[in-house]
């Protein structure tokens, strides 16, 4: 899994390129929030559930419909995320399901259940060039550096020169209607 840092860099990422006019703050730290929970389910080591296990690691929690029941559920909260049901619960959706496939990226671990419940085979991409992130404490070690140089080169930066690029074509749309 990448670091939870970068689960929640995604979804920042994305509400910075759309602008706060598009994505109320409060709905971007909401997407922050959902881009992160997946990872919740580790306390399903704490439980004795097996990683393997459809509630274990990267289980139910990393499936499509978990990020629709979140999706469904920020619908209902809209209005305290400042957003339109509709823009609410599409939002969170993509956020949640952002964490899935950012670890399906990784080289490690089991795969992600994305199909759950429809299927519990566990899921990687074609290609898996994001370091896997040590759980718990081995984070912070000469392996949790490694790490975060892997999210830096195959998320932090495309991320950032994304939501960078968007924001500049704004400015620019903005100050070419503003001169007719």
């Amino acid at each position: 899994m990448p670091t939870i840092i970068t689960h929640a860099l995604v979804p920042l990422a994305a509400g910075i390129a759309l602008g706060s006019r598009r994505i109320d703050r409060r709905l971007v730290l909401a997407g922050m929030a959902a881009a992160m929970l997946p990872d919740a389910d580790v306390v399903a080591f704490a439980l004795g559930i097996p990683y393997a296990d459809a509630f274990g690691h990267r289980g139910a929690s990393h499936s499509l419909l978990f990020a629709a029941v979140l999706g469904a559920l920020a619908a209902s909260f809209h209005r305290s995320l400042r957003a339109a049901p509709a823009l609410a619960a599409i939002w969170i959706f993509a956020c949640t399901l952002s964490h899935p496939l950012l670890d399906a990226f990784t080289d490690g671990g089991l795969g992600v259940a994305l199909w759950w419940p429809w299927s519990h085979a566990r899921e990687f991409a074609p290609w898996r060039p994001i370091e896997v992130s040590p759980i718990g404490a081995g984070f912070f070690s000469a392996r949790g550096l490694v790490v975060l140089m892997s999210e830096a080169r195959w998320v932090w930066l495309p991320v950032t020169a994304l939501a960078l690029a968007a924001v500049a074509l704004r400015r620019t749309s903005r100050a070419l209607s503003s001169r007719r």
